[in-house]
């Protein structure tokens, strides 16, 4: 897709008639936050960027330093197709945040990702992505959660009766630039996974903005509600948001070897050895709820230790099959974030995991080809084998101590998460549950 410029959204604006353009930037936690400007306002606000007050974004400045600049990167100039009209049309552009004097804010996750892009690239990297995000949809927001299906795995109707939303959702991508590579019904009752097609990871933590949105608005247009909750309903499998990815030095993809027997360079083993070490540090960033921690439990296909294998699905890292011929597609897949993480700090995350397993030489890690949940305790640790945190605590004080992690995501940004999900871990423990009440009520 060719660049676009300040010629190009002008033009793009009067051939759409659009009157109103959203300025999109996220918030640390992932909430898309957005504010709107008129037609009037457009030219100037490419040129200048537009102020706002940052004092009650989650993460953002104190109310002494509260003055923002949300900043256009005009290459995401697009039309919201919900909102495209004969008579009019509304627009939204992604904004990189700015203090006033011009310094890019410490606090913007989409400044965290660029980074660490920057790391890579420094290094003669180029990192690429491609997560896949699942979610349920239900038929309310409210009370028990009520599936609209009781289909499975790549069931087709009539089982599948939220296959036309999903074709809505990607025709809504479609729309928006956004590439699909496939969409289908997952394990879960009423459980989808729509699945965008590998690009820069800059662009596609925008584009997995704009899909959580995307999925959400088409829900409710059709009056049902989805849900990117990683684990809405008890027994049952929860959503993930497998990562792929790669680095590439120019068109040559750096994790390819030929003469390995999986195909993966010495250089991505490293880079898989940065994401075991480091994976119990980061997992506050890729599972950042307390209700992340119900999915990583056995027995659903979610991962819960710090291991890596060709094609085993059990395990917290796979390499998917090689095809011949097909050395750019050779890539890694991490299976333990959630669809509710904040995808530019967890992409910031993983690749500063991975870089620093290259830039540190880690020790090449042995595959684990045996199922991990039939080993013994023994024999996990025998192989070093160790366990992802088991609830939000203990991700959070796993991060604490990480000087990988504070590096990638900076001072502001770590502090202000650990801040957060402390008071949120104070807040869930207080809380009296109906489990306790089903089980102790009536015996204490």
């Amino acid at each position: 897709m060719p660049k676009k410029d300040k010629e190009y959204v002008l033009k793009s604006a009067k051939d759409n008639n659009v009157k109103f353009i959203r300025l999109w930037f996220t918030d640390i936690l992932g909430f898309l936050k957005s504010f709107a400007i008129t037609i009037k306002e457009l030219e100037v606000t490419l040129d200048e960027g537009a102020g706002f007050d940052g004092s009650s974004i989650e993460g953002f400045a104190r109310i002494d330093e509260s003055d923002m600049m949300a900043i256009p990167d005009l290459n995401t100039w697009e039309i919201l197709p919900w909102r495209h009209s004969e008579e009019s049309a509304v627009a939204r552009i992604f904004c990189d945040i700015q203090t006033p004097e011009g310094e890019p804010y410490d606090g913007d996750p989409r400044g965290v990702l660029k980074r660490n892009l920057k790391r890579a690239e420094d290094l003669g990297y180029k990192f690429y992505v491609g997560p896949e995000l699942e979610f349920f949809y239900f038929k309310s927001s409210e009370g028990t959660p009520e599936p609209l299906d009781r289909g499975g795995y790549f069931d087709l109707t009539p089982l599948d009766l939220a296959s036309d939303f999903r074709k809505k959702t990607v025709e809504a991508l479609d729309a928006l630039g956004i590439d699909v590579e496939t969409s289908h019904h997952e394990v879960g009752p009423s459980q989808h996974e729509i699945d965008l097609r590998y690009t820069d990871a800059l662009t596609m933590a925008d584009n997995a903005m704009t899909y959580r949105l995307v999925v959400k608005e088409v829900a409710l247009r059709n009056n049902v509600y989805a849900t990117f909750m990683p684990k809405p309903l008890f027994g049952e499998n929860g959503s993930g948001m497998h990562v792929h990815m790669s680095l590439f030095k120019g068109d040559r993809n750096a994790f390819y070897d030929s003469n390995d027997k999986n195909h993966l360079s010495d250089l991505a083993k490293r880079y898989i050895a940065g994401l075991i070490k480091h994976a119990p540090e980061f997992t506050l960033i890729t599972n950042q709820w307390i209700n992340s921690y119900k999915r990583l439990v056995p027995g659903y296909e979610a991962p819960i230790y710090t291991t890596w294998a060709v094609r085993n699905r059990s395990d917290m890292i796979r390499i998917p099959a090689y095809k011949l011929g097909k050395e750019k597609a050779t890539r890694i897949e991490i299976r333990s974030p959630d669809p509710a993480c904040n995808p530019y700090l967890a992409f910031s995350a993983l690749l500063a995991a991975g870089l620093e397993g290259i830039e540190k030489n880690y020790p090449i890690v042995d595959a684990v080809e045996r199922n991990v949940y039939n080993l013994s305790e023994e024999e996990r640790q025998e192989l070093n084998i160790e366990t992802l945190p088991g609830d939000l605590y203990e991700a959070i004080k796993a991060m604490e101590k990480s000087q990988v992690i504070k590096k990638a995501m900076g001072d502001h940004v770590f502090h202000s998460l650990i801040e957060n999900k402390k008071l949120e871990w104070a807040d869930y423990r207080a809380q009296v549950t109906d489990w306790e009440m089903k089980n102790y009520f009536p015996i204490l």
